[in-house]
């Protein structure tokens, strides 16, 4: 994958209610009796003879049920780092509880998902229909073991994001007027005032999306990813590359990653990028502005859609704002 997403283009983003948030409401009102069904961001319709509770999902996504207190039995994706330590994108999973059926792009376990009796498997989508970190070469076998649930990552945004995470957990039983959940929304709406605020009064300040590779610089373009997408709405101004034909980014040789003028560059955090400190042997990176000036911030390239893990990613954003100053 290169740090990068690798797609084509991404259609529009949708969310099914009507039937879905009945169930949902009904589930999170009456109990885990009784029919289930919740319909995805494909417009298709899972269903089960009850709430499923043996349920494998895409790392991220278990994240975010977990912070609404729904527990998945096994994850794929990127869940378990080289040295053993959870992965960016597993928050606050106890990943030594779960099983891991793939831990890598095209890495999933069929014959141990079919051991576990999944009731529902549950992943992100970044391109309509197609299944994140679900191997096209196993798929066909994978769907036939129990229904599936996809949610856009892609062309939203966070907030609705975390409202289709947080319809879908409300629908598998969780109690999404809880206390935690209350005040971690309580948290996310002051963030995002903040970095509506910060955006407001440094509206000088550029913000570059970027991820690394050995060979390569990818430089995103802000409105088709559900977090920049959203910063952006929230006033956030974006350096706006020539993207290729899938839309999402323009590829840079290291000897070109000075193109765009930034004051602040978000770096792709996930662990099949590079982060900035195994970049410092790159002449032309160490001459990027924002880079002398200390202005490199994470970016959470897969957010968990919780508003307990969106809440930190906005205040980082607004303090960068806050702290930056002009240099490109």
């Amino acid at each position: 994958m290169g740090g990068a997403v690798g797609l084509g283009a991404v259609l529009a983003a949708c969310g099914g209610d009507g039937d879905a948030k009945d169930s949902a409401a009904a589930e999170s009102k009456g109990g885990n009796t009784g029919p289930w069904k919740f319909e995805d961001d494909r417009g298709k319709v899972a269903e089960a003879k009850s709430v499923p509770k043996n349920i494998v999902a895409f790392t991220g996504v278990a994240a975010a049920l977990h912070d609404y207190g729904i527990e998945v039995k096994a994850v794929f994706g990127p869940t378990k780092t080289k040295d053993g330590k959870p992965d960016v994108q597993a928050g606050d999973l106890d990943i030594d509880k779960v099983e891991i059926l793939g831990n890598v792009w095209g890495e999933f376990n069929v014959e141990k998902y079919a051991e576990l009796g999944p009731e529902l498997l549950v992943t992100a989508m970044w391109e309509k229909d197609a299944l994140w970190y679900v191997p096209d070469q196993s798929k066909d076998k994978i769907l036939q073991l129990a229904p599936s649930v996809a949610l856009w990552a892609a062309e939203t945004t966070v907030p609705k994001a975390i409202q289709r995470h947080e319809d879908l957990a409300a629908s598998l039983g969780a109690d999404v007027k809880s206390a935690a959940v209350t005040e971690a929304k309580t948290r996310f709406e002051k963030a995002a005032a903040r970095l509506r605020a910060a955006a407001k009064s440094k509206p000088e300040i550029r913000v570059m999306v970027g991820s690394a590779s050995q060979d390569l610089f990818y430089v995103s373009l802000a409105k088709m990813s559900a977090d920049t997408l959203y910063f952006q709405e929230l006033g956030v101004r974006f350096v706006e590359p020539k993207v290729n034909a899938a839309g999402f980014f323009e590829e840079l040789s290291w000897e070109n990653v000075g193109k765009y003028d930034a004051d602040i560059i978000m770096m792709d955090n996930r662990s099949s990028a590079l982060q900035p400190e195994a970049l410092t042997a790159k002449p032309t990176w160490n001459q990027l502005p924002a880079v002398k000036a200390g202005q490199v911030i994470p970016r959470t390239t897969e957010p968990i859609y919780s508003y307990d893990k969106c809440a930190p990613i906005l205040e980082d954003l607004a303090k960068a704002i806050e702290n930056a100053k002009k240099v490109a």
